[in-house]
């Protein structure tokens, strides 16, 4: 499996297992740490978490599997998110859905996701969404507090633009390592608004999530979907692909910004197809034939 360094101490799998539905798979224990030795058998080792996922309860799940396999803790690094407060029965002293990234949520937030994740340190802990409200001399207080106490290395952004980026780095000591984005053949916002460009501007990998544009290409009735997986199909018939799904991963693989796709599948032979992905290579003709049919027309 290709890494991507992130800092001279942490790099990361070139794919990424996410956890968003670990709850919806209805797995038991020992299911769901299967499903973390198949993804470490195949170099996944980077697990991507966020504490509101399955209203506040899938960081707990991978813990509980990470307690029957203590040694599987070293094998990996464990991202996780924070700043989103939703209301739910798990937490019922929250009354609105709302962002906080103050310095006590978010050193709270971290506490919580250390019990859950059964560790003692996260890898790479990211602001969620940007917070209209945020003050970034208190977040940055919060990132350094962490890593001084050793319970967070590094940290990360997800869902920002280059302006709130910027904002933010401004007020820390250490640099931002990556910015989780919305990528997809379907979804070309952060490629046409400059988001893509900053992150290869600063050296930067993102990580991507809904890489499959949330099964929208692969049943959507719409225009652009069609087109789409007309486009696809023929693509994955020339480069002898499973399917539609290992060229969207590969045409997120193929571009030059070290995209890292996130993969949220609970199922062992989707995560190994996507793995595969990796070598699969389009020349340029592929690569903006599938562009072309996501914007609807050629480039200029």
């Amino acid at each position: 499996m290709e890494r991507i360094q992130m800092t001279e101490e942490l790099s990361f799998s070139r794919v990424i297992h996410g956890l968003w539905r670990l709850a919806d798979w209805n797995q038991s224990t020992s299911e769901t740490l299967s499903l973390i030795e198949h993804c470490l058998e195949l170099g996944i080792t980077t697990f991507d978490h966020a504490d509101i996922y399955g209203s506040y309860t899938c960081e707990a799940l991978f813990g509980d599997a990470i307690r029957e396999k203590p040694s599987l803790r070293e094998k990996m690094e464990i991202v996780t998110k924070c700043g989103i407060v939703l209301p739910s029965s798990n937490r019922p002293a929250h009354k609105t859905h709302h962002y906080n990234t103050s310095k006590q949520h978010i050193i709270h937030s971290v506490e919580q996701s250390l019990t859950n994740l059964n560790t003692d340190y996260i890898d790479t802990l990211l602001i969620h969404r940007p917070d209209p409200y945020m003050n970034p001399a208190e977040v940055a207080d919060a990132f350094i507090q962490l890593q001084k106490e050793g319970k967070v290395h590094t940290f990360g952004i997800s869902n920002f633009k280059d302006h709130q980026w910027d904002m933010l780095q401004s007020f820390l000591p250490f640099d931002l390592v990556t910015n989780q984005l919305e990528l997809s053949v379907y979804n070309l916002e952060n490629f046409d608004d400059g988001t893509l460009n900053l992150c290869q501007e600063k050296r930067v990998a993102p990580m991507a999530w809904s890489p499959l544009a949330g099964g929208k290409v692969f049943n959507g009735k719409d225009e652009k979907s069609s087109r789409l997986r007309s486009t696809l199909q023929k693509t994955a018939e020339e480069v002898g692909a499973k399917g539609i799904d290992q060229i969207m991963y590969a045409w997120l693989l193929n571009h030059p910004a070290n995209i890292m796709p996130i993969i949220g599948s609970g199922k062992k032979e989707r995560i190994t197809d996507a793995v595969q992905a990796l070598t699969i290579e389009l020349n340029h003709d592929q690569w903006f034939n599938i562009l072309h049919s996501s914007m609807g027309h050629e480039v200029p």
